[in-house]
């Protein structure tokens, strides 16, 4: 019976370290699973970016105005987790207008207040366009 009580201690610390985002690594080390979206976020030049993409950055820089005035600036949740974690309300999200679609598209800005406290001076943006199953960190120079 030793080994069952030891089975179930191994289930429920597994079931646990679900529970509280963290991954047990193939050495059998416990890591924060947010480190895995942090260090798998390629990034991309601003000169590699669509122009539509730069010019709704350069829009979130200015302050607006944005043609989604309802949408543009709301609060991005981070609900798939793909981003750094953060404390709700640091993103927001602004639309890329995607030529020929005839709604808002796939494709987004997210940008976080960084250091600045401000996402117009932060430099912390992120670009995604597959509606936010992959971000890029966005270089600027």
């Amino acid at each position: 019976m030793p080994w069952f009580t030891a089975f179930l201690r191994l289930a429920l610390s597994l079931a646990l370290a679900g529970l509280f985002g963290i991954a047990i690594t193939t050495a059998g080390t416990l890591q924060a699973r947010e480190a895995y979206y942090v260090d798998s976020i390629d990034s991309v030049s601003l000169a590699e970016l669509p122009p539509e993409a730069r010019h709704t950055l350069d829009l979130i820089q200015r302050g607006g105005p944005f043609p989604y005035p309802h949408k543009d600036g709301s609060t991005f949740g981070n609900f798939e987790k793909r981003l750094p974690r953060q404390a709700r309300g640091y993103y927001r999200e602004y639309t890329v207008p995607t030529p020929g679609s005839r709604d808002r598209g796939a494709r987004r800005l997210i940008a976080g207040r960084g250091h600045t406290g401000n996402v117009t001076t932060s430099g912390e943006y992120y670009y995604t366009d597959d509606h936010y199953r992959s971000f890029r960190r966005i270089r600027q120079p």
